[in-house]
């Protein structure tokens, strides 16, 4: 069957899943992968294998092979290579807020800037939290935050809130090891490290234009302070009441967040350097940074050390334990999707897709880079989830990452962006950022959707940018 039809069989399937029959992501995924499976040519198939180094009889075998098992084995596959990952950011995340180390951050910070760039403040925390910890949490934990600094100044609560999100959901869906980013780091052969300093520069950069409507839609529509919406959580809401002596120390809450980032992105800027300067790292020394510079042990070592302090504050086994399970039941079922949205765009690339997409010359246009982003926007506002759109884009246009005459950094960077306009009342976090907040429906529209449509363009616009005048072709 033709590559295209089975890729509209297969992006069909998605839709009317999860839009019609709101049918759970790893089910839809995993149905739309055995479709595209089941329909395409063994031919193909087999081609694609030869084409990834197999013999002739290996690639038919595995062609002839049924499509039940090849949709298990890319799942498997994906599972491989990020399945430890994100089980340890969830226990990263979780001992942060249960031990009080993520409260310790914000109040740092907060304490750092002062008052008067209290909103810096909150963008920063958001974003440095963000790399860990999902969206949601971070705000379910800055809210009560802003609430108490709103109060105080009787002034500039709306500014406060959309800072929060500012820097956590650009964290959110650009840096890794939150889901979304690390799927497409690792579809498009990215080193994590190198998708980490990626994230933080031009995340960064969209960030900050994100503060800038801030603080101008606070100017002209400024929101009035409002407590928290009946049934908020109210863990959350007597944090307010901890005192400082009551956390643990900055550097130990810092370190399941600061180390893992030292070490991968220590080990692509050794390297990276050491290639360009034409220089060989000692043996023992390129075996220590691979070692630690490896995703699995860096973020291993985070979640040590998260533990440790969790461990530390609260003086028991019980604790950790109930920390981890909890961890874990949430981070399982987004390595459910994940993993099916690995199998997902694993039947794509061994449909034939990637030699159609070539026959097309789309790595040497302009208009790529535009094209991605708004084939993401679309998946991202119909369905409503950031993560399920980067990883269907991803699916898609993961076979054209070959063509590409730029750094495929540059692709992974513009889906991220690309998932998120246009968040409205069919995405979860709308209505978390909603209800938690105490704006309307109206509020929230004008106030995080055009931010975020806004802080995606900007992206969109620096990635291009970086593709033209870096394209980083020598690092492929």
């Amino acid at each position: 069957m033709d590559p295209l039809f089975v890729l509209l069989i297969g992006v069909a399937i998605v839709f009317i899943g999860i839009l019609v029959f709101k049918l759970h992501a790893f089910f839809t995924l995993t149905l739309a992968a055995m479709a595209v499976a089941a329909f395409s040519s063994p031919e193909l198939i087999s081609a694609f294998w030869q084409g990834e180094g197999k013999s002739v009889a290996e690639a038919t075998s595995l062609a002839n092979a049924p499509f039940g098992l090849r949709v298990a084995t890319a799942f498997g596959v994906t599972c491989g290579k990020i399945g430890i990952v994100i089980c340890m950011a969830s226990i990263i995340g979780k001992t942060l807020l249960d031990s009080g180390a993520a409260l310790r951050i914000v109040r740092a910070i907060l304490k750092a800037l002062g008052e008067k760039r209290a909103p810096a403040a909150m963008g920063a925390s958001g974003f440095f939290l963000g790399i860990p910890v999902f969206f949601d949490t971070v705000f379910y934990l800055m809210v009560p935050l802003a609430k108490a600094l709103a109060a105080s100044t009787k002034r500039n609560y709306g500014l406060y809130i959309l800072a929060i999100i500012a820097g956590g959901s650009i964290a959110h869906s650009q840096i890794p090891p939150t889901p979304g980013p690390l799927f497409v780091a690792e579809q498009l052969g990215i080193d994590i490290g190198m998708m980490m300093i990626s994230g933080i520069i031009v995340g960064g950069i969209a960030a900050f234009s994100g503060m800038l409507y801030a603080k101008w839609i606070n100017k002209k529509k400024p929101i009035p302070f409002r407590d928290l919406e009946e049934g908020g959580d109210t863990e959350m809401q007597s944090w307010d009441d901890v005192n400082d002596s009551d956390l643990p120390n900055l550097w130990l809450s810092m370190a399941p967040i600061v180390l893992p980032l030292i070490l991968l992105s220590g080990k692509t800027i050794l390297t990276g350097v050491a290639g360009a300067a034409g220089l060989e790292l000692p043996g023992w020394f390129a075996n220590l940074v691979g070692l630690l510079g490896d995703k699995n042990v860096a973020l291993t070592l985070g979640a040590c050390i998260g533990l440790f302090t969790l461990f530390k504050m609260k003086g028991g086994n019980d604790a950790v334990k109930e920390a981890m399970q909890a961890a874990l039941a949430s981070g399982g079922i987004v390595l459910m999707i994940t993993c099916a949205g690995g199998a997902f765009g694993g039947m794509l690339q061994q449909s034939g897709i990637r030699e159609v997409v070539a026959s097309l010359g789309v790595g040497n246009g302009f208009w790529f880079l535009p094209m991605a982003f708004i084939l993401t926007a679309m998946i991202r506002t119909v369905q409503g989830s950031a993560t399920v759109a980067m990883i269907t884009s991803v699916g898609i246009l993961g076979p054209m990452a070959g063509e590409l005459t730029f750094h495929p950094i540059y692709l992974a960077m513009v889906i991220g962006f690309g998932s998120k306009p246009v968040p409205w009342m069919n995405d979860s976090g709308f209505w978390v950022i909603s209800k938690m907040s105490g704006m309307t429906e109206g509020e929230t529209l004008m106030n995080f959707s055009v931010m975020a449509t806004i802080m995606a363009t900007v992206g969109l616009i620096f990635s291009i940018i970086g593709s033209i005048v870096l394209p980083l072709n020598g690092l492929m």
